[in-house]
C-alpha cells in the first residue's frame, strides 16, 4: 500500500514555478549586471562614431586592439583640444574694436600759463637773501658777477653760507683717478688757484642729512646750470611755504595784461569763459573752456578758422632772473572734469613764432574685472583722490607721492595738493624734509612707493593726438602795423616787440574721432561653440553624444557602488540560517529525495493510474519549502492519500 502511495504522489502534478518577468516587462529603474553588459550596450546603442567596432570586431582580436588604440587616441587628442579651448578662454583674451564716427565735438579745455610764478619786484623782499647768496655762489665757481655788488660789498662765502642751510658746493668726482686728474690738470691752460670747475673732474650738488645726521647724501648734478636752478628751487619752495596764503591774491593779474586777444569759432571770448589759478611754478594760469564755464564750446567745423586763436604776451621785464630761465608761455590740453597737469603734459610757446596746435579726439574703453585691471570711477582704489576731480591715474599717482610724503617726512609738497591739516614743507620747521624727499622721490622713480602699481588705469579715457605747426609771426612786411595797433589797444610798449608777443591757434584737424573699445575675444557662446565643433571633428556626435557618455559613466559608477556594497554585506554581515536552509530545500529536485520518503518503483512496467483516480486528487502537494530536512521521513509516513478508507 505504501508503495502505491509513493507512485501516486509521484505522479501528481508539479508545483508551478514562481513567475519570471519577460523581457516586454521592465523595472522603473534598472542596471546591469557586469561591466562587459554595461559596455557591450553602450557600444551597440551609442552614437559616437567609432564606438560599435569595439564590440563587431570582438572575434578578430586584432582589428578590436587596433579600433581601441585608435577611439583612446582620438579621445585624448579631443580633450587635449578642449583643455586648449578651456585655457584661452579663462585667459581672458579680449579684442581691439576700432570704430570711426563724425559728429559735433565739444572743444577741450585749454590751459595757459605765464611762465613766471611772481613779479620780482613783489617778492624781492622774500628772495633778496637767497638772491645774493646765490650770486656769490655763482663768483666763486664760475666768475660770474651779475652785478656790481659782489665787488662793492664783498663778503666772505663762509659768512654768507651761515645764514642758509645746504650750500652749494663742487665735489671731486670720486670715479676718477687720481693720476689721471693730476694729468689732465697739468695739460690745462688753467692755473692750479683757478675755482672755475672742469666738468670733466668736478659735480655740483648740495648735501642732504636726516634729522639726526646719521645719514647723509649729496644731490649732485654733472651740469652747473642745472645745479643752480635746483638748488635755488629747493630753497624757494622753502620760502613758498612761509608765505601767508593771500598773498597770491596780490598778483593776479587782468587776463587783458597777459592775453591781447581772445576768439574761438570767430567770436569774441568773454570772463564767463575762463578761470584762474596759481601755480607755484607757472605762475598765473587761465583755463579756458573748464567746467566752470557754463556753455561748452561746441565744434561743428574742423579748421583753424573754427577753433580758439590766442594773442599772448610773453616778455620777461619782471620775472625771476635765477628762477626762470625760458620765456613765453606753458599751454596743455585736458578734459573739462580733469585738472590741467602742466609738468606732465604741457608744452612752451615761442615768442614771437604763431603755433598751430591741430587736434584729433580719441577715445578707449577697457573691460574691467577679468579681463583688464582698470578701474570705473577710482572707488576701488587705495589712494585718496586729492584734487576732487575725476579719476586719472596722473591724480592718482600725485595724490600717492603726496600721502607718501606726508607719512614719510611729516609735511606736504608745496606743488600738489595739500591735505587737511598738514603744513607745506619748511627745513626751518622741519630740518630733514629734502633728505626725505630726494629719498622718496628715487623710491617713487623705481616704483618702490607702489603708486604706479595700486593706480590702475581708468576704464575710460578720452585724449586728444595734438602735432604742431610753427611760422613767424608777425612777418617783417606785417610787423610795423600789428605793433602799433597792439601798442594803442594793449599798452605794448616794450622795445624788442617780436620777442614779447606770441600767438596760438588751437583747432580740430578733422571731426572724426576715433573710439577704441575691448571686447571678449572669447565668449561663452564662442566657448560651447569650439567644443562642439572638436567634438563632431573627432567623433562626429552631437550634445545628445555627450549626454550619452554622461549616462555611460553614471551607470559605471552606479555599478561600482552596488558591487561594493554587495563585498561589504557579505564580509561584515551574515544573516539566520533557517532561512537560507530552506531555501535550499525548495531548490532541491525530487529525485534527489532519499529513496526511504519515495521510493522508486520495482518494475519499470508499470502501468500508469487509471484517469479516474488522478481525477480524486484533491489535496494540494506538500509545500517543501516549509519543511525542515530533519522531519522529512515522518511527514512521508503520514502523508494523507485521497480515497484510501
Amino acid at each position: 500500500m505504501k508503495g502505491d502511495k509513493c507512485e501516486e504522489q509521484r505522479r501528481e502534478p508539479k508545483p508551478a514555478a514562481p513567475h519570471q518577468p519577460t523581457e516586454e516587462e521592465e523595472a522603473l529603474i534598472e542596471f546591469h549586471r557586469s561591466y562587459r553588459d554595461l559596455f557591450q550596450f553602450f557600444c551597440n546603442n551609442t552614437t559616437i562614431h567609432g564606438a560599435i567596432r569595439l564590440v563587431c570586431s570582438q572575434h578578430n582580436r586584432m582589428k578590436t586592439a587596433f579600433w581601441a588604440v585608435l577611439w583612446l587616441c582620438t579621445f585624448g587628442m579631443m580633450y587635449w583640444q578642449f583643455g586648449l579651448l578651456f585655457e584661452e578662454y579663462f585667459s581672458y583674451p579680449v579684442s581691439l574694436n576700432i570704430n570711426l564716427n563724425s559728429d559735433k565735438l565739444v572743444f577741450p579745455a585749454v590751459t595757459i600759463c605765464t611762465l613766471n610764478p611772481y613779479r620780482y619786484t613783489q617778492i624781492k623782499g622774500e628772495l633778496e637773501e637767497l638772491d645774493r647768496i646765490t650770486e656769490q655762489t655763482l663768483f666763486d665757481l664760475y666768475k660770474y658777477n651779475s652785478s656790481s655788488s659782489l665787488v662793492a660789498r664783498p663778503r666772505g662765502r663762509r659768512q654768507l653760507r651761515e645764514t642758509l642751510l645746504h650750500p652749494l658746493q663742487r665735489l671731486r668726482d670720486p670715479a676718477l683717478p687720481l693720476a689721471a686728474r693730476r694729468a689732465r690738470s697739468a695739460a690745462s691752460s688753467f692755473q692750479d688757484n683757478n675755482p672755475q670747475v672742469n666738468w670733466k673732474d668736478w659735480k655740483i650738488g648740495f648735501k642732504l642729512c636726516n634729522q639726526n645726521k646719521s645719514d647723509c647724501f649729496y644731490q649732485t648734478y654733472s651740469s652747473g646750470v642745472d645745479a643752480v636752478r635746483e638748488w635755488y628751487r629747493f630753497h624757494y619752495i622753502n620760502i613758498l611755504s612761509r608765505l601767508p596764503d593771500t598773498f597770491t591774491s596780490l598778483e593776479e593779474d587782468k587776463l587783458g595784461n597777459f592775453i591781447f586777444n581772445c576768439r574761438f569759432n570767430q567770436v569774441s571770448c568773454n570772463q564767463a569763459n575762463y578761470s584762474h589759478f596759481h601755480h607755484p611754478m607757472y605762475g598765473n594760469c587761465y583755463t579756458f573752456n573748464g567746467e566752470n564755464n557754463s556753455n561748452l564750446w561746441m565744434s561743428s567745423m574742423p579748421g583753424i578758422d573754427n577753433g580758439l586763436t590766442l594773442t599772448l604776451r610773453t616778455e620777461q621785464n619782471d620775472f625771476i632772473p635765477l628762477l626762470s630761465t625760458v620765456t613765453g608761455a606753458r599751454v596743455t590740453v585736458h578734459g573739462q572734469d580733469e585738472p590741467p597737469f602742466m609738468d606732465d603734459g604741457g608744452f612752451n610757446l615761442r615768442p614771437g613764432v604763431e603755433t598751430s596746435i591741430s587736434m584729433r579726439k580719441e577715445a578707449l574703453d577697457r573691460l574691467g574685472g577679468n579681463y583688464g585691471d582698470c578701474t570705473n570711477n577710482g572707488s576701488d582704489i587705495p589712494v585718496k583722490n586729492l584734487y576732487h576731480s575725476k579719476y586719472t591715474q596722473q591724480v592718482c599717482i600725485h595724490s600717492c607721492f603726496q600721502e607718501s610724503m606726508v607719512k614719510e617726512c611729516g609735511c606736504a609738497y608745496i606743488f600738489y595738493p595739500r591735505p587737511k591739516h598738514v603744513e607745506y614743507c619748511d627745513y626751518k620747521k622741519h630740518d630733514s624734509w629734502g633728505y626725505c624727499y630726494y629719498k622718496l622721490q628715487d623710491a617713487f622713480s623705481s616704483d618702490r612707493l607702489g603708486c604706479f602699481t595700486k593706480c590702475r588705469k581708468p576704464c575710460s579715457v578720452t585724449s586728444y593726438q595734438l602735432s604742431a605747426g610753427y611760422s613767424r609771426w608777425p612777418s617783417v612786411t606785417s610787423q610795423d602795423w600789428v605793433f602799433q595797433m597792439l601798442s594803442l589797444q594793449n599798452n605794448y610798449t616794450i622795445k624788442n616787440k617780436r620777442n614779447g608777443v606770441a600767438k596760438l591757434n588751437i583747432f580740430f584737424k578733422e571731426l572724426n574721432y576715433k573710439t577704441n573699445s575691448e571686447s571678449p575675444s572669447v565668449t561663452m557662446v564662442t566657448l560651447l561653440s569650439n567644443l562642439g565643433s572638436q567634438w563632431s571633428l573627432w567623433f562626429g556626435s552631437s550634445v545628445l553624444s555627450v549626454v550619452e557618455m554622461a549616462e555611460f559613466i553614471f551607470d559605471l559608477m552606479v555599478i561600482t557602488f552596488l558591487m561594493l556594497l554587495r563585498r561589504f554585506r557579505s564580509r561584515y554581515w551574515s544573516p539566520g540560517r533557517g532561512g537560507r536552509g530552506a531555501q535550499e530545500v525548495a531548490s532541491t529536485p525530487a529525485s534527489s529525495l532519499p529513496s526511504r520518503v519515495c521510493p522508486q518503483p520495482s518494475s519499470p512496467t508499470s502501468s500508469p493510474p487509471s484517469p479516474d483516480t488522478s481525477q480524486t486528487l484533491t489535496a494540494p502537494p506538500p509545500a517543501y519549502a516549509t519543511l525542515a530536512p530533519s522531519s522529512l521521513a515522518g511527514t512521508s509516513s503520514s502523508a494523507f492519500i485521497p480515497g484510501e478508507p
